[in-house]
């Protein structure tokens, strides 16, 4: 499974940008997919998640009300809607696909990982 992240850019703070994911198989429908992000001298951290079917999402504390995780199985793709973006958020962005179902946060349960796209946030 390949995972293609893309979307990410330059935006001043209070701004949105939409990620998208894309997956190279069909299969990908069948399990939970996530976003992470790893900021420079940090370690990566949950973002976001979504179940196979969009039932359930999961989200940071950091950025409830602010991101929505959404996904379209007919196109294997997943989105992370970010709005109110805040300085704070600049980081890469990857794309993960889950060994399960479930919208998990635990990022030694995704199998598959997307190469990341750069989100920058101006002051």
């Amino acid at each position: 499974v390949q995972l293609q992240a893309s979307g990410g850019g330059l935006v001043q703070a209070g701004g949105s940008l939409r990620l998208s994911c894309a997956a190279s198989r069909r299969t990908s429908s069948n399990n939970g997919m996530g976003w992470f992000r790893q900021a420079p001298g940090k370690e990566r951290e949950f973002v976001a998640a979504i179940s196979w079917n969009g039932s359930t999402t999961s989200y940071a504390d950091s950025v409830k009300g602010r991101f929505t995780i959404s996904r379209d199985n007919a196109k294997s793709t997943v989105y992370l809607q970010m709005n109110s973006l805040e300085p704070e958020d600049t980081a890469n962005y990857y794309c993960a696909q889950n060994r399960w179902a479930v919208a998990g946060s635990d990022a030694g349960r995704y199998a598959y990982w997307g190469r990341g796209t750069q989100v920058t946030v101006s002051s």
